[in-house]
């Protein structure tokens, strides 16, 4: 069995690595989209240089390859050992997900940031408070545009609601976890978004705006 859950954690950070923003500013930009905008191959990136359009497919492909190596490793292991396992092994493969999205091997370990990556994972292994922090991103984003700060507030209210969820079990050693996946995997996006807070801190983080500034330069 641990040798099952090896393979699919290895599997998992392959495909996590994929870098679709990456490969769809080869296709469309004809060159590497970490030398505009950014500097990231992430969904927002990809908004701000190509449009709306492209990016919700890059934010819906890095959700699902956090998404199906989870939701795979959850469905395989199930009958093959008891709940804890099969969560453990559902929660090893997504964090591999997401470690694979930020350090990607085929870009020499610089990805991007992962939370919708990470939202394809909570999805299966915590949907309700993944629910409440799809929420809040759409709420503090749709109110203030800052994608960075919206990203932050809604990854901590995952861990907050996650846990709130779990009560007393978050101290069970079969919810272990559980419990630190839903604090440790949030306290590394935020540690992602440090270049981010230090720039809203300093009153410097761009709003989001619809449309493309690669279209906007030429």
């Amino acid at each position: 069995m641990d040798f099952v859950i090896s393979a699919f954690c290895v599997i998992a950070f392959l495909v996590g690595g994929i870098p679709f923003g990456y490969l769809l500013g080869r296709v469309l930009l004809k060159d590497d989209i970490r030398k505009h905008g950014s500097g990231n191959i992430g969904a927002t990136n990809v908004a701000r240089l190509l449009g709306w359009k492209w990016g919700f497919v890059v934010l819906f492909l890095d959700a699902i390859k956090g998404l199906l190596p989870t939701l795979a490793t959850k469905v395989c292991l199930q009958g093959r050992g008891s709940e804890e396992l099969v969560n453990l092994g559902a929660i090893l493969a997504g964090i591999s997900c997401i470690v694979g999205h930020m350090y990607p091997i085929w870009l020499k370990l610089r990805g991007g940031k992962g939370v919708a990556t990470a939202l394809g994972v909570i999805l299966v292994i915590a949907p309700l408070a993944s629910g409440v922090a799809l929420a809040t991103f759409l709420i503090v984003f749709g109110t203030l545009r800052i994608v960075g700060l919206a990203s932050i507030v809604s990854v901590i209210c995952f861990a907050i609601t996650q846990l709130t969820f779990m009560g007393q079990d978050v101290f069970l050693i079969g919810q272990l976890p559980l419990t630190l996946f839903s604090t440790m995997v949030p306290a590394l996006i935020v540690w992602k978004h440090r270049s981010n807070i230090l720039r809203m801190l300093r009153g410097d983080e761009q709003k989001m705006k619809v449309g493309s500034e690669i279209e906007k330069k030429t």
